[in-house]
């Protein structure tokens, strides 16, 4: 049994960024994550991050990741177990993890943070279990980490950020996109990336789905058509494009078993993503002593996640006795920058989500 005064479920930005602010009030810490190295889904994004200096905008995603991963480096009481899965939040408090498939860890943490992620959603089409069909996520790690072209020629499914960004990093790669397809009737994604692809001469057909994939063996082509404002198929609108690889960015849902385990309040909140847990303005969720961030608290920017981890890292110091006279002032700093991140138009979905799960426990 590893005792610890603090556990941390997950090291992307949200993890990384609350094991930073943790330990640099003394606390001692320990992170659990499934890959090979730190930092999440950092490690893939090679585009330059938006925002302020907190969130170290101009910056590429995977440098961030890099600072993160060194600025723990070498800090007594921060201990990472790489290669790990969490696989059960018991009754008593005991987290039991996975390391490397064949090793059995209990740990006994006095304050636990969720920063696991999301996961990849994927859509129903006739041929979506063929080669070829890959989500965004998987394209940007075969690429960006691994050098390995997913394929010749790609259609891209949706047109929020990850679709925008991946397909301009496919003809950065040297692979064309025939075009992106969005079911809306508008561009989910930031202009700046749309104009990007556009000015490559990638066509943006909203208003566009996929029907089916073609092929027996692999993907050999996709056919797409219009959706009138009830999303059904426009019939005599159907045309096939010739692609060997369909990659979807059709969004993200909360990975949240683990919470779904420990017992804690949900809530289902399409806007955020799926079933996401009710928490307060310290991250802190049902659980007194488990605090949530990033992805898991509700899809959005890698930017949000960093902030809410060092909300995540504060909070569960002070829970667990800090002296942290700046307290109040550190929270508040930070929650103006994310009230800076989420204005403005696009955001207006997350911030409608945040409206519902966040209360003020008794």
């Amino acid at each position: 049994m590893i005792e610890t005064q603090f556990l941390i479920i997950g090291g992307g930005p949200a993890g990384l960024s609350a094991a930073l602010a943790a330990t640099e009030s003394g606390i001692e810490t320990v992170l659990l994550d499934d890959g090979l190295t730190l930092g999440g889904q950092l490690t893939k994004q090679t585009h330059k991050f938006f925002g302020s200096k907190m969130e170290r905008a101009g910056t590429r995603g995977f440098v961030i990741g890099q600072q993160l991963v060194a600025e723990l480096d070498g800090r007594k009481k921060f201990t990472a177990y790489l290669n790990t899965t969490a696989a059960g939040f018991y009754e008593d408090g005991v987290i039991t993890a996975v390391r490397g498939e064949k090793e059995w860890i209990k740990f006994h943490p006095e304050t636990v943070l969720i920063a696991t992620g999301a996961s990849e959603r994927m859509i129903p089409f006739p041929g979506n279990d063929l080669p070829g069909v890959y989500g965004a996520g998987a394209v940007q790690t075969l690429m960006n980490l691994y050098g390995v072209l997913p394929g010749r020629r790609v259609l891209m499914i949706g047109a929020g950020n990850i679709g925008l960004i991946v397909s301009y990093q496919l003809m950065q790669a040297g692979v064309p996109v025939a075009a992106v397809v969005e079911a809306m009737d508008k561009i989910g994604g930031y202009l700046v990336h749309a104009s990007k692809i556009r000015r490559l001469g990638i066509p943006i057909l909203t208003r566009h789905t996929i029907v089916r994939a073609v092929g027996d063996e692999k993907v050999e082509g996709a056919v797409i058509a219009k959706v009138d404002e009830n999303w059904n198929i426009i019939e005599g609108t159907e045309q096939q494009v010739d692609v060997d690889t369909i990659c979807l960015a059709v969004g993200l849902s909360p990975t949240l078993e683990i919470l779904f385990q420990a017992g804690a309040e949900m809530k289902y909140v399409p806007e955020l993503g799926g079933d996401v847990p009710l928490r307060d303005r310290f991250m802190r969720t049902s659980l007194k002593n488990v605090f949530v961030a990033g992805d898991a608290a509700g899809i959005e920017e890698a930017s949000s996640a960093m902030l809410e981890g060092q909300i995540a890292g504060i909070s569960a110091a002070k829970f667990l006795g800090a002296d942290i006279p700046d307290f109040e002032e550190r929270i508040e700093k930070i929650e103006n920058e994310l009230k800076s991140l989420r204005s403005g138009p696009l955001p207006e979905k997350v911030r409608q989500g945040l409206k519902k799960v966040i209360v003020e426990w008794k």
